[in-house]
């Protein structure tokens, strides 16, 4: 669901009640967090949600170590009790854990704090804090335990850190949003995905990348393409190393989106690789009439008999069998990734269990599938032999669910959607953006290309959509989504009314362009003079509508205008723009309105030949460089 597009209007008293949900969510956000020691024994209104993402297990099997993604916490789980044993703070929204090969130290990435977080195993205390690029998600280390390998998805590349000294020795080039990473089993070499489309030509199939590293070189030596891809998440090797897989969207954003009941606008898939397959092979896991939508993590048994995989969006577990799968790849001349009928010769089982299930872990003998449902605060316990759910561990969240976690849970299921095809959460990632443009039903066929606009603090931006159409967030996400996407009765009164909660709590990432006591470094000063002047460089003032501050005004840097800025195609119905707001705008490129500017650099050089979106002409290279270092900060 994309919010520049969304949505006819439901009550008018929902929607003055929004500003109130928006100050009571972000209350809650802004909480303290639980106590380290025995969090379970806390009292309920003390608690937070947890959101466990990602698992590790210790050596002996005995431990299993559960990173809570909203509490900041790693959470130890004693297995054979099936009880939380202790809970371990860490830096602020960590996403990724592994251990090093001697079982002696826990590394945990730290995505707000731009951290790597190193526990000592057998203390379960935190011993050193490492630094990483922009929000690390995926970790890795190497077979000899002496250099790590750090996703980062803001600044689109893998740190390499030494172990020893603790420091980055260098940064490795990868795809857009790098977030997942994995070692082969022989140690040689570690496969990166990405959750954004890489950046190609405007309205092109998007297309993502299997970034290869060579771990003895240190250094990136094959890309493998994935065409018409965007959103690649968990990779996983099999035990022989022949087979490798990576979960993964295929978006239909080329054509209108219409007719949801004839035809579907994500492909759920996997990507097959390595000397199992030969290439690179793509392959679907929906049905005819049934769709699993958002494919995350992904887990292949010892023996490769069985592939585990995610459906974050469906809530539930995909079982498929290898040997079926393999061998049905190999018998096809042509690519069947379109072909819906085939995921019947291998997908085996469908295991229902909690809300939003991402992180899959096996048991060493791969007999006990573990899965983080992040929104449900537990993990469910699969027998992967008769492949159902044998137990749920409960990792001690509050029992009650507020406003905020139920619009959460609404937010990233696919579950309102004619046969579950899609949800919120897939055109919003991790409630962010897709990097994608789609051409919406409501809009007209082929008109008004629209830019997936970021969800950070909404709140005092409106109105919404490209042309200011929507103008408050409950009409954004109301009737207008049953009836032009989800093709289903879709939210009630209480549903919207809680997504829309959820909605306008989402907080600014950190800014990672601003320096820490607030002040400007030189550059950016010079680009603020820049971005709030009045004249041209001769001296005769700049029209007012054309000045950068007169449209980006206010406390986020909109003045919820619509204005035409001369950046409209033949596409657009109207040159009117809504006026986005600037806060994080670093964070959401491609840019304009139909995403037709790669950079933000582009926005002045590319598509304003007339000066009719602010004045940029007059500027030298450096002055234009200037502007940019001061918007980075906003």
């Amino acid at each position: 669901m994309q919010l520049a597009t969304t949505c006819r209007g439901k009550a008018r008293l929902i929607a003055s009640l929004a500003p109130v949900f928006a100050l009571i969510s972000a209350l809650m956000l802004l909480a303290p967090t639980a106590k380290p020691a025995r969090a379970q024994s806390e009292p309920e209104n003390n608690k937070r949600y947890l959101s466990p993402i990602e698992m590790a297990l210790s050596p002996d099997g005995r431990l299993l170590y559960v990173v809570c993604q909203a509490s900041d916490e790693l959470r130890v789980v004693d297995i054979q009790s099936g009880k939380v044993v202790d809970v371990v703070p860490v830096g602020h929204v960590p996403r990724g854990i592994v251990l090093s090969p001697d079982g002696r130290q826990i590394y945990v990435t730290n995505a707000w704090s731009d951290t790597v977080s190193v526990i000592d195993a057998a203390t379960l205390k935190v011993v050193r804090t490492l630094p990483t690029g922009l929000e690390p998600t995926g970790i890795v280390s190497d077979r000899s335990g002496q250099t790590l390998y750090v996703a980062n998805r803001l600044s689109n590349d893998i740190s390499v850190i030494d172990v020893n000294t603790g420091q980055e020795t260098k940064r490795l080039l990868a795809g857009q949003g790098a977030s997942y990473l994995a070692l082969s089993p022989d140690g040689k070499w570690i496969y990166g995905t990405h959750i954004y489309p890489n950046h190609g030509a405007f309205r092109a199939q998007p297309n993502s990348e299997i970034t290869v590293i060579d771990t003895a070189r240190q250094a990136v030596v094959e890309r493998k393409r994935l065409h018409n891809v965007a959103g690649v998440f968990h990779v996983a090797l099999s035990a022989d190393g022949k087979l490798g897989v990576a979960t993964q969207l295929r978006p239909k954003n080329l054509i209108p989106l219409a007719h949801v009941e004839h035809g579907w606008v994500f492909g759920d898939s996997l990507t097959l690789f390595g000397e199992d397959v030969g290439g690179t092979v793509q392959v679907p896991i929906d049905e005819l009439d049934r769709y699993f939508a958002l494919p995350w993590g992904v887990a292949i048994t010892p023996d490769k008999a069985k592939m585990f995989v995610t459906t974050a969006g469906s809530e539930n577990v995909t079982v498929i069998d290898v040997r079926k799968l393999l061998g049905f790849a190999r018998t096809r001349p042509q690519s069947f990734v379109n072909d819906l009928s085939a995921s019947a010769n291998y997908v085996t089982a469908r295991i229902p269990v909690g809300h939003n299930p991402r992180g899959t872990l096996l048991s060493q003998d791969g007999k006990r599938l573990y899965v983080a449902n992040r929104l449900d605060d537990n993990l469910s316990v699969i027998d992967t032999s008769t492949e159902r759910v044998v137990s749920t561990i409960d990792l001690g969240g509050p029992r009650t669910v507020s406003a905020l976690r139920r619009g959460e849970q609404i937010f990233f299921t696919a579950n309102y959607a004619f046969q579950g095809q899609f949800g919120c959460a897939n055109c919003h990632l991790d409630a962010t953006i897709d990097g994608l443009q789609w051409d919406l039903e409501p809009d007209g066929f082929g008109k008004d290309i629209v830019d997936n606009r970021s969800l950070e603090n909404l709140a005092g931006t409106e109105p919404f959509k490209w042309n200011g159409g929507n103008p408050d967030m409950p009409t954004e996400c109301g009737p207008r989504t049953e009836k032009f996407f989800y093709r289903s009765q879709s939210y009630n009164q209480q549903e919207l009314t809680d997504l829309v909660t959820f909605v306008y709590a989402l907080p600014y990432r950190p800014n990672r362009y601003r320096m820490a006591n607030g002040e400007l470094t030189p550059a950016q000063e010079r680009g603020k003079a820049i971005f709030e002047r009045t004249t041209y460089k001769n001296g005769q003032p700049i029209p007012q509508k054309n000045q950068c501050a007169f449209c980006h005004s206010g406390p986020k840097y909109t003045n919820q205008q619509q204005f035409d800025v001369g950046t409209a195609k033949s596409t657009d119905r109207s040159p009117l723009v809504d006026v986005p707001q600037l806060s994080n705008t670093v964070y959401s490129g491609p840019y304009l309105h139909d995403g037709s500017a790669r950079s933000l650099e582009e926005i002045w050089t590319v598509f304003n030949p007339k000066d009719t979106h602010g004045v940029s002409n007059d500027l030298t290279k450096d002055e234009l460089n200037d502007l940019i270092e001061y918007l980075k900060t906003l």
